[in-house]
């Protein structure tokens, strides 16, 4: 399984591309402003979309995408999210105000895309991978996902605060990797707090949840562009060196758009 890093920024600036990732070239996760850099036939072959919540930072391009090659795919583009997710995109996106309705066009009955309600804790099979929806703890409806093609997980955490239920799963699973939030520094700390976000305060205790026997990278998403220099230093302080309960340290790095995993 191919894991390629479309966008991991908490905002847009100079080389900063928000949050999308590509699994294998046919499932996107989150469709934030990374999308862009994609050709008209790498969009074209998109047929899922898992979004993690609704807000314009992970759905932002996926409008325009469907704009784009639409009408040069076979079947609807299938989109995955919560209740409450699709219920946002419905009135605030694909409402024929922001943008029009694709689910009725060109008709109800062939449209260009179609909504997929998902639930936490449910299990979705697309192709050869199996995606597991995780929870999340942010202001809106949002989850987290765990896929895999039968070896490891990749795991993504979404946007999200203190999250003991995640980690209550993700101890159970065979993680390959995970790529989790850190919005703010700890400057920030109230403003991730009230905004349901990660500081590097908050990240060590959440990473001190992992359980002992656990291994893997860690890598960091979401920063902003402002605020990523203060972050990372922050961050660096307790990387590899301090430890995390009794002779446990992490595998901290940091994530870049372009990179690509094999899972």
């Amino acid at each position: 399984m191919k894991v390629r890093v479309l966008g991991c920024s908490g905002a847009i600036a100079k080389d900063c591309r928000t949050t999308s990732f590509l699994i294998d070239g046919e499932v996107l996760i989150d469709a934030g402003t990374g999308v862009g850099d994609l050709s008209l036939e790498e969009m074209r072959r998109i047929d899922y979309v898992l979004l993690t919540h609704s807000h314009l930072d992970h759905i932002a391009a996926l409008p325009l995408m469907v704009d784009s090659v639409a009408a040069q795919r076979k079947a609807p583009l299938k989109i995955y999210a919560l209740a409450g997710t699709i219920a946002a995109l419905k009135a605030h996106i694909f409402n024929n105000v922001i943008w029009p309705d694709f689910t009725v066009i060109p008709t109800a009955q062939a449209p260009f895309v179609t909504f997929q309600e998902i639930r936490v804790g449910q299990t979705i099979q697309i192709n050869d991978k199996f995606v597991e929806v995780l929870p999340a703890v942010h202001t809106v409806p949002a989850a987290g996902y765990a896929v895999t093609a039968g070896t490891g997980c990749w795991v993504f955490t979404g946007d999200t605060e203190r999250n003991p239920a995640l980690w209550a799963r993700v101890n159970q699973l065979n993680v390959a990797m995970l790529v989790i939030e850190t919005a703010f520094s700890n400057r920030e700390k109230d403003l991730a707090k009230r905004s349901l976000h990660l500081s590097p305060g908050s990240l060590a205790d959440e990473l001190d949840m992992i359980a002992k026997d656990k291994n893997y990278p860690i890598y960091i998403t979401h920063t902003k562009p402002a605020e990523t220099e203060m972050i990372m230093s922050e961050i660096q302080k307790f990387d590899q060196t301090a430890p995390f309960g009794p002779n446990v340290t992490h595998d901290i790095r940091w994530l870049r758009a372009g990179q690509e995993f094999d899972i």
